[in-house]
């Protein structure tokens, strides 16, 4: 066929409703009508779908499509239908009869376009079918799942350039949203495109307020949206990290905001996916709360806001949701709420999606001890039944890995078998039923076939085989044989719901299986590195937009002037920067109160001893005895964790992990400067201002004092600075420089609109600097195994960042017992468990009563509630035992 001139491509537009092109676009579909292959990145929102939707009907033969999802082909196909080009889409909601249909039809040329999702190419012969057919462009949309190190990999896709090849190599257009320069030279390598043309349209969205609030505790959350909500109109997405917390939040926003809110993820039924999507294509439903997979490829232009109520996993991720809003070109809102919790739940799904060797092996061992063929578990069967540290989802990982090096191979579900027994020897069961139950009659003779003399022993069969033989659908067949079994001489066993697992090798020894541990561990630390992006995506004090353009590889970008870091609009609830100079005391007295940990302890601790927390670990460690305790005991300790955050953020202190998921923090070298006032504080600090002006306040006694956070709140007292029991001989020259623990008073306390002067002060740091050079014997728990920490130390993570138990139980598939029992192996191990995890406050009030405390909540750990307390105490703390889950 003639090429199409360029003018003649402005004559394909008004078919797709169009009257010019985006930018970009021209130059793509030039690109693929002359036949070359391309790799396309484009924004969300771009119009990517007409670089190969416009070719396709611009000249003759198909394009063939290849889709990540259903519902996603579904919708472009009745839109492209609708406007009278010849489209239609494989896949398995269609019955193996429309099936054949369509693939003969796009043999015959009566189709421009066929999507398909990449696993049809599992099948061989549809892979002919699309050889005998007139293939002139292949496009594979969403192409970064092509690449391992891209936020969505799927197997199906990397697989696609073996097809290619078979197919004959036609002309290639490769598409995707989000890709780095590594993913995109992965994508061209593994889908074999010769000689492409790259085209990156440019990663600037201007029409996008980006904004980050955090970090925020998880009942905050609810607060901060429900407040966003009331000032934001118009209809949003709003992404959470699993299908109970988009339940919860819908739930929420009904109630709270009084909003139209659906539901959208992977555990609902299909039919009701497809209502909640099109009752938000619609406009009947306002705010959809989903999963990630949700809105992939979603044509709706008037999103106003995208709400990320979770930390997504990585920036490309991130990236690609938000961008899902504003894609008409007007404001649009993309907010993300940022919890430390967070990022504890994408660890725990990254050792699970990358179990250790030890664990793989483990689950070989125990699936190749099976007689049983096949082996139908669940997976959370195996993790049970072995007492496995990761998630249900961590032995599919297991499974899918031990296929690939063939020693099993997992069955879909539809190949299970299903079981029958027939209890009486007559000869014919039919006669029991009445003469007017047709359907049935026919269903038992089907069966009684199948079975043959085999009576009084449960025969297997696929449901599939008795179906075709009754020829009547599979569902009216498996209704039919439920209702059958209602009989006392018919028993049946339904297939089982999960894949199942066939052993194909089981003498090999593991040792000898092919398995690339070394590229897995690369994997498996590439996740984690996407996720420290984010998290210093979210703590950045850059402009958010010139973030993600450095991070996809633009580096002319300038700042956006819209984003909450460049001062663009806000809701008032949001992340304010201050504005003025920087808490130079308050600073240093945080960065001592680093120092004086000696790179031993976390953020939490640090920031525990600064409001001289009451916790028992503080005192276990004798850190409630140091200088630093206490200091900032008029700031509340989230929002010394804030101030931490901060400091790490302008390069004073750094957090490293000397143990896998055991961060520490510690000072740096401009930090130790800083500390000891060789170099000035950093004006970027970035810090809300209301907490600013309070960490101002913390100066010498010429300056007033700050007003209390919140009114009628309590202060808590700041303690008097300890000082040793002889200072004469502390200072002189036989004495050692920095003097034991023991030689310290216990601290007093004093009213909190005392401040300390400027003597106090350098005092104190001087005292500090001394100590940092010169570390006072702590004795530490225990390190944990970095290749195994054991099962309980998650548990304990989630809980201490603020999930109820109940939520623990949801997150990690156990009973709120096992909840509970990993709390007290925790306190066994020394970690700090406090009672208002599990107890309700009047409990706790109960409790303190009867134990004779004057410490609430802090002062009672579990471990002492059970074993550190008198036999009668213990059974009334028992007793209280009825309010687990409740928190």
């Amino acid at each position: 066929m003639a090429a199409v001139g360029e003018q003649q491509l402005e004559s394909f537009l008004d078919r797709f409703g169009l009257s010019q092109f985006r930018p970009g676009q021209r130059d793509v579909i030039s690109a693929v009508m002359s036949g070359q292959d391309c790799l396309c990145v484009m924004p969300t929102g771009g119009g990517k779908s007409l670089c190969y939707q416009l070719p396709a009907i611009a000249r003759q033969g198909l394009t063939l499509v290849v889709s990540p999802l259903i519902a996603l082909m579904k919708d472009q196909v009745d839109a492209l239908v609708a406007s009278g080009i010849r489209a239609a889409l494989i896949n398995s909601t269609l019955s193996p009869e429309d099936q054949t249909d369509r693939l003969e039809r796009m043999v015959r040329g009566e189709y421009d376009l066929m999507y398909v999702v990449p696993e049809r190419f599992r099948s061989s012969r549809f892979v002919e079918s699309v050889r005998a057919a007139n293939l002139q462009l292949l496009a594979i949309d969403e192409a970064h799942c092509v690449s391992q190190w891209g936020h969505d990999f799927r197997p199906d896709y990397a697989r696609l350039g073996a097809f290619r090849q078979r197919l004959g190599n036609p002309t290639t257009i490769a598409l995707t949203a989000t890709a780095t320069d590594t993913v995109r030279r992965d994508i061209v390598e593994l889908l074999k495109l010769q000689e492409p043309r790259i085209f990156i349209t440019g990663f600037s969205r201007p029409n996008l307020h980006y904004e980050v609030q955090g970090p925020m505790s998880v009942r905050r959350k609810e607060t901060a949206l429900l407040e966003f909500l009331e000032k934001t109109p118009g209809c949003g997405i709003i992404y959470a990290s699993s299908r109970k917390r988009c339940e919860e939040v819908a739930e929420i926003i009904r109630a709270g905001a009084r909003r139209k809110a659906g539901v959208y993820h992977a555990g609902m039924l299909p039919n009701d996916r497809r209502d909640a999507q099109e009752a938000f294509m619609s406009g009947k439903t306002e705010i959809v709360v989903a999963t990630t997979a949700f809105g992939m490829g979603i044509d709706k232009a008037d999103v106003r806001f995208v709400i990320h109520y979770n930390l997504p996993g990585s920036l490309e991720g991130y990236y690609q949701e938000a961008g899902r809003a504003g894609r008409d070109g007007k404001p649009s809102h993309c907010l993300l709420f940022y919890s430390a919790a967070d990022r504890y739940i994408h660890e725990f799904f990254i050792e699970s999606a990358y179990p250790s060797r030890q664990i793989i092996e483990q689950v070989y061992d125990f699936l190749r001890g099976f007689t049983e063929d096949p082996i139908e578990l669940t997976q959370q069967q195996i993790k049970e039944a072995i007492g496995l540290q990761i998630g249900a989802e961590g032995v599919g990982a297991c499974e899918q890995l031990l296929e690939k090096v063939g020693v099993l191979e997992r069955l879909e579900r539809g190949q299970n078998l299903a079981g029958v027994r027939l209890k009486s020897d007559l000869p014919t069961l039919v006669d029991l039923l009445p003469s007017q139950a047709k359907l049935k009659r026919k269903v038992l003779r089907a069966v009684e076939k199948m079975v043959g003399d085999r009576r009084h022993e449960i025969v297997y069969f696929h449901p599939s085989d008795v179906v075709t033989a009754a020829e009547i659908d599979h569902s009216t067949f498996v209704h039919t044989l439920r209702e059958l079994s209602a009989l006392e001489a018919v028993d049946y066993i339904p297939p089982f719901r999960g894949r199942a697992i066939r052993m194909i090798q089981r003498d090999r020894a593991f040792a000898d299986l092919d398995i690339d541990f070394e590229t897995r561990e690369s994997q498996r630390s590439a996740e984690y590195d996407k996720l420290e992006l984010v998290i210093n995506f979210a703590t950045s004090n850059r402009c958010r937009q010139l973030e993600i353009l450095n991070y996809f590889g633009e580096t002319k970008g300038r700042p956006c002037g819209n984003c909450d870091n460049c001062g663009g609009r806000r809701p008032a609830a949001a992340h304010v920067p201050a504005v003025g100079p920087p808490p130079t005391a308050a600073i240093r007295m945080a960065l001592s109160a680093i120092a004086r940990g000696q790179s031993r302890f976390g953020k939490t601790i640090i920031a525990q001893m600064l409001c001289g927390s009451k916790s028992t670990k503080l005192s276990k460690f004798k850190l409630d005895r140091l200088t630093t305790f206490g200091l900032l005991a008029e700031i509340r300790q989230p929002e010394v964790c804030q101030l931490l955050d901060a400091l790490v953020g302008v390069g004073l202190a750094e957090q490293i992990e000397v143990e896998r998921f055991r961060p520490i923090i510690q000072l740096t070298d401009r930090g130790v400067d800083v500390m000891g006032g060789r170099a000035e504080v950093e004006e970027s600090l970035r810090l809300p201002a209301e907490l600013m002006d309070r960490l101002r306040g913390i100066q010498p006694a010429t300056v007033k004092p700050t007003a209390p956070s919140a009114p009628a709140a309590k202060k808590p007292a700041r303690p008097a600075r300890p000082t040793p029991h002889n200072t004469s001989s502390a200072t002189s020259p036989e004495s050692p420089r920095n003097p034991p623990f023991s030689q310290f008073q216990k601290p007093r306390y004093i009213e909190p609109a005392t401040h300390f002067n400027d003597a106090d002060i350098n005092s104190e740091l001087a005292l500090a600097a001394a100590e940092f050079s010169s570390p006072p014997p702590l004795s530490l728990p225990p390190p944990l195994s970095p290749l195994a920490p054991p099962s309980y130390h998650w548990t304990w993570r989630l809980l201490t960042a603020g999930f109820t138990s109940a939520e623990c139980a949801a997150i990690r598939g156990l009973s709120s017992a096992a909840i509970f029992e990993h709390a007290q192996l925790a306190a066994n191990a020394g970690l700090a468990v406090q009672a208002h995890w599990f107890l309700k406050p009047e409990v706790i009030a109960q409790l303190q009563a009867a134990i004779g405390s004057a410490q609430p909540d802090q002062a009672l750990p579990l471990l002492a509630g059970l074993s550190a307390i008198r036999l009668e105490e213990s059974q009334f703390f028992l007793k209280s035992q009825q309010c687990l889950g409740h928190g």
